[in-house]
């Protein structure tokens, strides 16, 4: 009776669940530093469904975990800004490179949403299923914004961008083997486009420079997706 009671007074509590969810994504990055970093073991999403499995067996809304841990959401927005920071120190080899670069995410950005609306409608997808799929290849803030115009599910195309970050983390280390890619730069660039935050987090580990092309990738490829996939997804229909 008095843990029953102790649950119910700091559920109740704005900054309890903030608390839940950095002890969550600690606990998370303990694991994934034990298991050598693996992408699999992702602290992100090891956090997440920790938090998940609480707010299940609580019976707790999502609206009042969100209500406690909204700060963390509000700090989305300095941490992306944070990333222009290795970006001013590589301005000089990122001016030297900025045709390519342009014409790589503007690529990358319409292959990601024409082959994801094309294999959904080829495997018979629903229009509110597409819809929420087309984003999946960006940011989750910026995902959550497109699905919300086009119509999607924003909830549903938040943890497809998570989804999709994470296989993107876990597939790149073969992908750049295989194709023997040694570059930073490279490699960086590739993983902010593929990956977005998680490609982005991984690509600091690697290198301050792999993570200012990673956070260049990220946003460029965030940023022609919000142009282009409102006009993709009426050439197929939708919407």
């Amino acid at each position: 009776m008095e843990l029953t009671s102790f649950w119910v007074y700091f559920n109740a509590r704005p900054l309890f669940w903030m608390v839940i969810t950095l002890a969550a994504y600690l606990l998370a990055s303990a694991l994934n530093r034990k298991a050598g970093g693996t992408a699999l073991l992702h602290p992100v999403l090891v956090a997440m469904l920790m938090i998940i499995a609480l707010l299940t067996l609580s019976n707790t809304s999502y609206n009042t975990y969100f209500e406690g841990a909204q700060f963390i959401h509000f700090l989305l927005g300095p941490a992306t800004v944070a990333l222009a920071v290795p970006l001013f120190d590589h301005r000089a080899r990122i001016r030297q490179m900025v045709v390519p670069i342009m014409l790589v995410c503007l690529s990358g950005s319409l292959t990601a949403v024409v082959t994801t609306l094309w294999i959904g409608q080829l495997f018979g997808g629903s229009d509110k299923l597409l819809l929420s799929l087309a984003p999946k290849s960006v940011t989750s803030p910026i995902a959550i914004g497109i699905s919300e115009q086009i119509g999607g599910f924003p909830s549903l195309s938040a943890g497809l961008a998570l989804t999709t970050g994470m296989i993107g983390c876990l597939l790149a280390p073969l992908v750049f083997r295989l194709l023997k890619i040694h570059s930073d730069t490279s490699s960086g660039f590739a993983l902010g486009m593929a990956a977005h935050g998680f490609g982005t987090a991984y690509a600091m580990q690697r290198s301050t420079l792999a993570g200012a092309f990673a956070g260049l990738a990220m946003g460029l490829t965030g940023v022609f997706s919000s142009i282009l996939i409102p006009q993709i997804v009426k050439l197929f229909g939708l919407g």
